[in-house]
């Protein structure tokens, strides 16, 4: 092992500047005596316990040591924590062996170990808010005309965001150890689910099926051209993941998804109250066009007012903000996830997103750049998976196939780039009902065939799945309603006929 950094001593002394730093070497002390003494304890606290939680850089090297001895399946007696540390000048100059013999002989119980980590982590949350409240004055002070308030506001609230999540600042490298731990962990879950999803549900069974549900960290784009259904879809997709949150308790007392999410839904285009219609007339079978102008009987009424009582306690919440900036988004999603939670963010839609930058509006094709790298890396660092729809340009209706492609993307490149999964919604009915040949004509019989086999029908075409196969999945489509559903096709002629 490298050497370690050249330190003073341990011990309970503290210097006059240490009294004003939040800090306690005894609960250091206590919690790494409980691991040499019983490495079980280890387990117990590594999940949210790390080793720069430590203050004193020795008591780091140690928890280290001792992390790395139980992951390779070797016991960390002080005697074997010794030859890894025996090279660390710090480490020598503490006691090196006499110094873990007394902390593993002075251990007041194990039982305990979770409170005395506990107490070690808090306390580097507390070190950490101050440096960063430090560096909000300095920045804040010595600010230039470049440095925006707005700005400065944002970046502390991402972080004061990555504090809250991880007690640290930055990622850093890890080790290929613990990705594969994790990536276990997934399949695990999957294993334990019913149907083998891994990921968040869209509640559409063929689609689960190809994509194996959404995925933290993923960037899925859902394209299409207008009045195709993309606002439908995507609202279907919230309320199912939303619908199937069921929250359960960790080890460490925090709260995890074990199936479904909490939503936050950015509508930049459509108000709160037209999304929960929407979402109403899906529930009850009501036309929303219907419950809009109060249209409705007394039977339809009541179906209406259960589907809102079912519907008011679902973990979905909607930002109907216009004209957001990629900056402004990141923040509110942090913000609800701090408060809430959060599992899944739908963004409708991308290109009503604005850049952050001066001149982003000079460029529209570098403003959508940032947006979809900006929307990839906040997926990364909230670990949900983000589900942001998109325009198509014009280009798709001078085809006679009007079937959707990659290049379709309205300023495709970054879009196509930044997304792991990138999906276009296609019904063949809509085009053929604009393109009615004249009555009597066999053309028309031709095409009242066409109508008659592709209404109700939708494709959602997966052009790109950077960790599964592309293809096609059909829906059925009920445009009064504007619900998505799995399409039967063993009842399909009996639905459309009536």
């Amino acid at each position: 092992m490298a050497d370690g950094p050249n330190i003073a001593p341990s011990g309970p002394n503290r210097t006059p500047t240490e009294d004003r730093i939040p800090l306690s070497l005894e609960a250091e002390q206590a919690i790494l005596g409980a691991i040499l003494f019983d490495n079980e304890v280890f387990y117990r606290v590594s999940s949210y316990l790390r080793a720069e939680h430590f203050y004193d850089p020795v008591h780091q090297l140690i928890y280290d040591a001792c992390g790395r001895l139980i992951g390779s399946g070797r016991t960390a007696a002080p005697t074997i924590v010794e030859t890894f540390l025996a090279s660390s000048q710090g480490f020598n100059e503490a006691g090196g062996r006499r110094y873990l013999e007394s902390l593993a002989t002075s251990v007041p119980s194990t039982a305990s170990a979770p409170d005395f980590a506990r107490v070690v982590f808090d306390l580097a949350l507390r070190r950490g808010l101050m440096n960063l409240g430090s560096e909000m004055i300095e920045r804040a002070r010595d600010g230039g005309l470049d440095d925006e308030p707005q700005r400065q506001v944002e970046e502390a609230e991402q972080a004061l965001y990555k504090l809250a999540e991880t007690g640290k600042y930055g990622g850093g490298f890890r080790t290929f150890r613990s990705a594969i731990a994790e990536a276990i962990d997934i399949a695990n879950a999957a294993v334990q689910r019913e149907g083998g999803l891994a990921g968040i549900t869209t509640g559409l069974r063929d689609l689960d099926s190809m994509l194996g549900g959404l995925h933290p960290t993923d960037l899925i784009i859902l394209a299409g051209r207008p009045s195709m259904g993309k606002s439908s879809l995507a609202t279907n997709i919230a309320v199912a993941a939303a619908r199937a949150y069921r929250p359960e308790k960790q080890a460490d007392g925090t709260i995890k998804a074990a199936e479904g999410a909490i939503v936050g839904l950015f509508s930049l285009e459509m108000a709160a109250e037209q999304l929960a219609t929407r979402i109403i007339s899906e529930f009850s079978g009501v036309p929303s066009n219907e419950i809009r102008r109060g249209e409705v009987d007394q039977e339809a009424f009541d179906r209406v007012y259960h589907a809102a009582r079912e519907l008011e306690t679902l973990p979905l919440y909607i930002d109907d903000t216009g004209g957001l900036s990629i900056a402004q988004l990141a923040a509110r999603a942090r913000r609800l996830k701090r408060q809430h939670g959060l599992g899944l963010i739908v963004v409708d839609y991308l290109q009503l997103l604005v850049g952050s930058g001066k001149r982003a509006s000079d460029n529209r094709v570098q403003e959508i750049t940032e947006i979809s790298m900006g929307l990839k890396t906040l997926a990364k660092e909230l670990n949900v998976p983000i589900l942001a729809l998109s325009q198509l340009s014009r280009q798709v209706e001078n085809r006679d196939d009007k079937r959707p492609q990659l290049a379709d993307l309205r300023e495709s490149g970054s879009i196509e780039q930044d997304a792991d999964v990138v999906m276009f919604i296609y019904r063949e009915d809509y085009y053929l009902r604009r393109a009615e040949p004249r009555e009597g004509t066999i053309e028309h019989q031709e095409w009242q065939r066409k109508v008659d086999e592709t209404q109700g029908i939708a494709e959602v075409i997966i052009g790109k799945q950077r960790h599964g196969p592309i293809g096609k999945v059909d829906l059925q489509f009920t445009e009064k309603l504007t619900k998505f559903s799995n399409l039967d096709r063993g009842r399909y002629d009996q639905l459309r006929r009536d």
